[in-house]
Parts: structure tokens; sequence; C-alpha cells
């Protein structure tokens, strides 16, 4: 984990956080903006832990209660989040566009981040009635599933189940980090897809997989990915952390 910044002799990282007493917002605001300047400026990184409050107040000359109200502010805009009995840490959100289709680790590779995954299941079998409806499949036929826990930068953000006829992929091991990429060398990535949210709670199951409580919020999705020709190639469930996502879709009023 990543250290609070300290500060140095030159007044190092705190110079960040000072503020200006003669502006005319509020000062926990104007502490709030600076902490958000930083995050957004990268001087202040996912994970990492933001100064204790006491320290704060004793460098920039504020009250516990300026100190705390920022902070409290920086969580309801979903740029920190608060572990008891450990600090203040950078939590940032993660918008997810909804008119692009794009695998997870594609959508981490272009916030800048390291995607990687926990492989908790996979194989070939025959499918389940819902999955061989998705796929267009017979009883007999075969399909390849992956059960992973997907991460960012170390963090776990979502749960996902990846169903995919065994024909197109007949062994799930090849896939590294991204299902899209392994189906792209095969010539077979989905082109579009359907995906429908809902809102859920982690189950007792789940949520240590996620590092959340159990009964905490969650967005529940599921993916039908198709080839141009419009053959399914794809049936995919996945649990995301609500504290981390945001779904985000463009919507346009006809004339």
């Amino acid at each position: 984990m990543i250290e609070a910044p300290t500060p140095t002799a030159e007044g190092g990282p705190w110079d960040l956080f000072r503020i200006e007493g003669e502006a005319s917002s509020p000062l926990y605001l104007q502490l709030a903006d600076r902490i958000a300047g930083a995050i957004d400026a990268r001087h202040l990184r996912q994970g990492q832990a933001l100064p204790a409050e006491r320290l704060l107040c004793e460098r920039l000359a504020l009250s516990r209660t300026t100190v705390r109200k920022a902070f409290e502010e920086l969580a309801a805009r979903g740029l920190v989040a608060a572990r008891h009995g450990s600090g203040t840490f950078v939590s940032t959100r993660l918008d997810q566009p909804l008119a692009r289709l794009s695998s997870f680790s594609e959508d981490m590779h272009a916030r800048g981040r390291t995607a990687s995954c926990v492989r908790l299941d996979q194989g070939v079998r025959f499918p389940s009635p819902d999955e061989a409806v998705a796929l267009a499949l017979h009883a007999r036929d075969q399909v390849a599933f992956l059960k992973r826990v997907r991460l960012a930068d170390g963090e776990p953000l979502a749960l996902e189940h990846a169903i995919v006829p065994a024909h197109l992929l007949p062994d799930p091991a090849e896939v590294g980090d991204s299902l899209y990429a392994a189906l792209q060398a095969r010539g077979v990535a989905p082109v579009r897809a359907l995906q429908r949210l809902r809102a859920s709670l982690a189950t007792v199951a789940d949520a240590p997989r996620l590092g959340i409580a159990a009964g905490a919020p969650v967005m529940a999705t599921v993916r039908h990915g198709y080839l141009a020709n419009g053959a399914p190639v794809e049936f995919t469930c996945s649990t995301y952390r609500a504290d981390r996502y945001d779904f985000i879709a463009e919507m346009r009023r006809d004339e």
C-alpha cells in the first residue's frame, strides 16, 4: 500500500493542500478543491492514504471540523473512501460509458491502470438452458466458461462469469487477462452487444472476493455479444462494485 505523503524541509505536499484564507468560499470547500486537484493531477494516486486529519490541522492551521467536512465533501464526490481504523484513501469512481463496446482490460488500459484477474474456475461443459438459449446452441453443444475476479492495480472491482461457444474458444486456458483479446486473435471478437443492468446486493460468497461487505450495493450486468453476421458469441454475467463504478449513457430526444 502506498503511504501517505510526508512533509519535507521545503514544505513538500503540504503546499498542494495550502489554501487562501481570503477566498470567498468556505475553508472546507477550498481544502476539498485543493485535494481534488492533487488527485486529478495524480500527485495523489489510487489507493494512497491522505494525511491524517490531525496532521492537516497542524500543518495548515485549520480546525478539525474544517478538515473533516473537506473529507466528507471529497467522499461525496466519489474521490476518497474512509476505512474504519485505517484512515482515508484515494478511491476514485470509474465512469463506464455504455455507448462503446470494450473489455475490462481495454477500459483499464485507457485509464492508465493495470488490469489483471484471479481465476476462480474455467473449463468446457454442456450449457445450462439459459446459456443454450442465449448462445443459440443445442443441448449437446458445449461452451467454454471463465469465472474471474477482475482487478485494476490490484484492487478487485468486478466478478465476471463469461460463456462462449466451445467451437469458437476450445480452450479457455488460452485466455490471458482479456477475453476479447483472445477472441480477437481467433477472429471472433464481438462487434456489438446488448447489456442489461440492475441494482443488487453483494452476496455472502461474492463480497469477500470484491473486498466489500455482504449486502453492500453492487451493479449486476448481463451482456450478450454478437459477431458481425449476428451470431451470438458471448454471454457474460458480471457484478460490479457500486462504490467504484458509474455507468454512463448518453440520451437524445427525438425531434
